[in-house]
């Protein structure tokens, strides 16, 4: 970069850097990257495009976009992820929140009681996103979050705190159930469950910057999944509905699970994008 360049100059350059580094949006990178190397909002950019960068602000956008193009991802380097509409903070000792997990809380949303006090339990809460959403949008209820990660037990307190519910989530370092006692009106779960063999697959970024313990599902993908079948029916308590993340291709058999766990009303729900990702089952 020369030694006069201006964020229009800078933007288009490092669009075509991205582009050649194999990222999708390129020029969406870009401006998110010098938003926050800058500290303005995006649309900054776009009111002062011949504003020179100084040379400490080009140093400091050098390297996170030798970062990004190396393959660390976006949202670590800006150190947030926007999910269900709330800001969260997020680093590499937890995974970084996908939009399908969004519609997982818009699920259990959907089917939990707003208008009286009910429990939900959150396990491999992670980044706390689905523990913070359930929280945030049922004012009655009460949180207890689960990871076996204390790094990423104490990333989801400080999302809690950042969304001022921290009053309403308990967070417990556990092994799925191990140390959970009581019964939920609302278990959701988006566990891990990618295969073993599958995880060198997984894009650079992912595979290389993101917890592989939140993502290895064991042999077949289903590890995980067994345990949560198996004993979420004796945490239920009446009514009480189970909400879970699962992979493309493992929805019949995780139905076969929970039915044979004794659950009824077990459901698939497909994904925006068509694929067989949820299983909505009740307490009998």
């Amino acid at each position: 970069m020369g030694a006069a360049w201006t964020v229009r100059e800078v933007l288009n350059w490092t669009r075509e850097y991205f582009a050649g580094g194999g990222i999708v949006q390129p020029r969406l990178e870009a401006e998110i990257l010098l938003a926050h190397s800058l500290d303005v909002d995006r649309l900054q950019l776009y009111l002062a495009p011949d504003k020179p960068l100084s040379p400490k602000e080009r140093e400091r956008f050098r390297g996170l976009i030798t970062r990004r193009h190396s393959g660390e991802p976006l949202q670590q380097l800006t150190g947030e992820v926007s999910f269900f509409g709330l800001r969260f903070r997020v680093d590499n000792g937890a995974l970084i929140p996908r939009p399908e997990t969004e519609e997982l809380v818009d699920h259990a949303l959907r089917l939990t009681p707003r208008d009286r006090p009910v429990r939900c339990l959150d396990l491999g809460t992670g980044t706390g996103v689905i523990a913070v959403c359930l929280a945030r949008f049922l004012p009655l209820a009460t949180v207890t979050a689960v990871d076996m990660s204390t790094d990423a037990l104490e990333l989801a307190r400080s999302n809690a705190s950042l969304h001022g519910v921290d009053d309403r989530v308990t967070f417990v370092c556990s092994d799925w159930f191990d140390r959970i006692d009581g019964r939920f009106d609302l278990v959701a779960a988006n566990p891990p469950y990618v295969a073993s063999g599958e995880l060198c697959k997984l894009p650079r970024d992912i595979r290389c910057h993101e917890p592989l313990r939140a993502l290895d599902g064991g042999s077949d993908g289903l590890e995980a999944l067994r345990v949560l079948a198996s004993s979420v029916p004796q945490f239920l308590a009446e009514n009480g509905t189970v909400v879970l993340e699962v992979g493309y291709d493992q929805a019949e058999s995780v139905v076969r699970m929970l039915e044979e766990a004794g659950l009824g009303s077990v459901e698939i729900h497909r994904d925006i994008f068509g694929k067989e990702r949820f299983i909505i089952a009740q307490c009998q």
